[in-house]
């Protein structure tokens, strides 16, 4: 496995070992003590969610203000814009935002820890996207903030308006957000 680090502190993008020849590939998607060496501690994943969504739908940003879910994150079929936003009020780097391109063919995954909102853009036909957290989900707990906030200037690679939940589509600007400290 290959790291490669982003402009926010903590997020990383990880390239996988992929060995493949005409009968297909395999890889190894986790490994929890060389994600340890990776991240830098250990995490305890405790929970696996599987979601597939169509051409231009957008999910998010979300996060939970208790209970704060860490997230590795990757797609097995299609492909996405993914992205992170760093909404500790205390970090340095509070407010900035990270994105990349996850796919079935780069095979990426994207380690999202806590204290980070999270959300992506299909930009394929369609997409299946799986991600591991660190923490359950707890409805009562989850937020969002608004996908376009204007003083985080997300690019997003979409022309036009984006497919949204309603929870996404009433989502807070993140000066109106609950946060973490």
């Amino acid at each position: 496995m290959k790291v490669v680090e982003t402009s926010l502190p903590g997020v990383i993008i990880i390239e996988p070992a992929v060995f493949g020849d005409q009968r297909g590939f395999f890889m190894e998607t986790f490994n929890r003590r060389r994600f340890a060496e990776l991240v830098g501690y250990d995490v305890d994943f405790v929970q696996d969610n599987h979601s597939k969504s169509v051409k231009h739908v957008l999910r998010g940003l979300h996060y939970q203000v208790q209970q704060a879910q860490g997230k590795l994150v990757r797609v097995v079929r299609g492909e996405v814009f993914d992205v992170a936003v760093d909404i500790r009020k205390t970090s340095p780097h509070f407010g900035r935002w990270f994105g990349t391109t996850l796919s079935e063919e780069n095979k990426r995954m994207l380690w999202v820890p806590p204290g980070f909102a999270h959300g992506f853009l299909v930009t394929s036909d369609s997409c299946e996207f799986l991600y591991k957290t660190t923490d359950y989900w707890a409805p009562h707990f989850e937020r969002s903030i608004c996908w376009n906030d204007p003083t985080l200037k997300i690019t997003w690679p979409l022309d036009g308006e984006p497919l949204l939940s309603g929870k996404d589509r009433d989502a807070p600007q993140l000066s109106e957000a609950e946060v973490y400290p």
